[in-house]
């Protein structure tokens, strides 16, 4: 193939519309697998999948959750940091910390 200006199939190749796409499976929910209703605040363990290790949670795209469950795991780990069952953030200590 030529890259030049005359020919349709060229014009094509070069703007990328024969390109292959690479195959992404989309993530199932887990909770609409197991068919689950509500999230519980006190199990602490299944809330800490969705927290990084910053503290963070977790948004949808990277969790794979349906937009209904996020919710509920938000609520529920937002009430287990307010139960004090779950950190705000991390513990940091190191030379860029301000504690001693």
């Amino acid at each position: 193939m030529a890259y030049d200006n005359q020919g349709g199939d060229d014009k094509n190749f070069r703007r990328g519309r024969n390109k292959k796409k690479p195959f992404h499976r989309r993530r199932m929910c887990r909770c609409c697998v197991d068919h689950v209703n509500t999230v519980d605040y006190k199990d602490v363990a299944a809330l800490r999948v969705y927290v990084t290790e910053r503290g963070k949670i977790n948004p949808r795209r990277i969790n794979g959750n349906c937009a209904k469950h996020q919710r509920l795991i938000t609520k529920s780990i937002i009430r287990a940091r307010h139960m004090a069952l779950l950190p705000y953030t991390a513990m940091v200590s190191g030379p860029g910390s301000r504690e001693g």
